[in-house]
């Protein structure tokens, strides 16, 4: 039986082509929704996605009246609302918030049309509790949603015999059925093998798991801590791996690691022409550009956990301070930081760029950053999904989850999930109890 879904606001700005994803039944999207779009293409942060979001609907006009609905592909009939049913509303809720405007809608739809199925489709948590709480039907859009719970780590422990231990560690080589039954591996994959109290470590590549570097590698005076570092080292410096995703909560060294192989394989090896770090913008209270002061002024206070590993990798490889460095590599060309607002819609190559506090994205912003890769550019995403500031993302629905799982099996990309914190012994404490 056909459906009617009505969507909210958040669901055009997380994929302006949601539309698509209803087929086989009927999409309502309320005029107080194009409005607040309207709106958002003057926010900072959502400014892109809305504008995607409006284009997006302004074609689907170009093919008839969305008043009175246009057929689309996939046997979706879509039409924009125009009615107004706040007497429909409870006392308690205002008619003037959009959020309840879209709740009123779809009792409006519901009471016209009783003998369909109504849902509102909508990421906010408080909408979708005031919706049950009223007995609408109430879904999240789920459509680019993946488990994180379930999200694979990029590495592996394996317990062998004394046969395989040793031709591994002989040959440097070995294929997957002589290990035995029960194992899954995904490309890049890192296994430590175990015989008794011996260890050797390999990558899973085509079919075959490859000794990988022996030793710590050093990058701009940086050096793994531990074996997850290692393994997310070895991608990082890696020039056949071109889009690297690491996960951790804080303490655990990805974004650090990240910048110490950007400055290594940039200014020393010169691998790439730049190395570009961005970070999304969640403003907290009034819009970035309310602020006051120059661009860089403004950022500053966002950018600020880059310039402190920066500041921490210059001291330790003896140089001066971190702003001198900074000031210096942006001076010949070599270095930018800056908001990913900035860059996203522009391709640079030769470049190694990495995105920090990825898990603040959405999929289709991750895929737009990842195809706008010129040529010769390695791509880091870095993040904590536990550590979400977008209010219409989670675990499962943000784009560093979402990458991280679409490409687990490309041979150009590669994943760790970093757990061990190498901070204070109270930082590593209060990560994993508070």
């Amino acid at each position: 039986m056909r459906k009617i879904y009505v969507l909210d606001t958040n669901v055009l700005i997380h994929d302006h082509r949601s539309i698509y994803s209803f087929e086989d039944n009927e999409v309502v999207v309320p005029i107080f929704v194009i409005e607040e779009i309207d709106k958002l293409k003057r926010n900072t942060t959502t400014a892109i996605q809305a504008r995607l979001a409006a284009r997006e609907l302004d074609e689907i006009r170009k093919k008839g009246c969305i008043a009175k609905g246009v057929e689309l592909e996939k046997g979706i009939f879509f039409r924009v609302d125009i009615g107004n049913y706040s007497d429909l509303l409870p006392l308690p809720l205002k008619s003037d918030s959009v959020d309840n405007m879209v709740i009123s809608t779809t009792i409006g739809i519901k009471k016209k049309n009783p003998e369909m199925k109504v849902i509102l489709i909508t990421k906010d948590i408080n909408m979708r509790i005031k919706a049950d709480a009223l007995g609408i039907e109430v879904q999240d859009y789920e459509t680019d949603r993946t488990d994180y719970t379930t999200l694979y780590d990029g590495y592996a422990e394996i317990d062998v015999s004394k046969e395989i231990y040793e031709k591994f560690d002989t040959s440097g080589k070995i294929n997957i059925w002589e290990i035995g039954e029960g194992y899954h591996f995904t490309e890049n994959m890192f296994i430590k093998f175990k015989y008794g109290e011996k260890t050797s470590f390999g990558r899973y590549q085509s079919g075959k798991i490859r000794r990988n570097l022996e030793g710590k590698i050093s990058a701009w005076g940086a050096r793994a801590r531990n074996d997850e570092q290692e393994y997310a080292m070895e991608l990082l410096m890696d020039e056949n791996i071109r889009v690297v995703s690491l996960v951790g909560r804080a303490g655990t060294g990805k974004t650090l690691l990240a910048i110490a192989a950007g400055l290594e394989q940039v200014v020393e090896r010169k691998k790439y022409k730049k190395l570009l770090i961005a970070r999304p913008i969640i403003p907290m209270g009034k819009d970035l550009g309310y602020l006051p002061g120059s661009e860089e002024e403004k950022l500053r206070p966002w950018m600020q956990p880059i310039y402190d590993n920066i500041d921490f990798l210059a001291e330790t490889k003896g140089e001066r301070t971190g702003e001198a460095v900074i000031s210096g590599l942006q001076a010949m060309g070599l270095l930018k930081i800056e908001a990913l607002t900035y860059i996203r819609g522009r391709s640079i190559p030769n470049g190694f760029i990495i995105i920090d506090e990825a898990q603040n994205l959405t999929p289709l912003e991750v895929k737009t950053i990842i195809t706008r890769a010129g040529e010769n550019t390695k791509i880091v995403l870095t993040g904590d999904p536990d550590q979400i500031d977008s209010p219409y993302l989670d675990a499962d629905t943000n784009g560093l989850t979402y990458l991280s799982d679409k490409l687990k099996n490309e041979s150009i990309a590669g994943h760790v999930t970093l757990k061990k914190g190498e901070r204070s012994a109270l930082a590593e404490l209060a990560a994993k109890l508070l």
